[in-house]
């Protein structure tokens, strides 16, 4: 396997907003047990936005981490938004009838959310 394409994320947080910048492969594998993880483990969270614009590959398997992150987040009622997907991967969730589901936007739509309340914009995401 190419270790360009391996799964790489980075997660920010930034009062109580998790930015997390996703790249490569979301396919199943241990990299993508320890990212779903990764996420589960933050706490104190109003908003986890997940930047999924460089997202190359997605099987099964990333569709399965996608909802079960998304089932996490509502019983932790943290709404979570997907920004940027792919061409790829919009068209994924499309045809998998998943966009339902999730809340996607573009990277101009999240930046509002990151607004704190009462305060000025933290631009978390370049």
């Amino acid at each position: 396997m190419n270790k360009q394409m391996e799964l790489k994320y980075q997660i920010e947080c930034q009062h109580d907003v998790a930015v997390v910048r996703c790249s490569g492969r979301l396919v199943r594998g241990k990299a993508l047990d320890d990212f779903r993880r990764g996420i589960e483990a933050l706490d104190h969270l109003r908003v986890l936005v997940l930047d999924l614009s460089e997202i190359e590959q997605l099987d099964a398997g990333g569709l399965g981490a996608l909802l079960l992150l998304r089932r996490w987040a509502r019983l932790n009622n943290v709404p979570m938004k997907l920004v940027n997907p792919s061409q790829f991967l919009l068209r994924v969730l499309e045809a998998t009838r998943l966009t339902s589901l999730f809340e996607i936007s573009s990277l101009e739509e999240a930046l509002c959310i990151l607004q704190t309340p009462g305060g000025r914009p933290h631009y978390a995401v370049a």
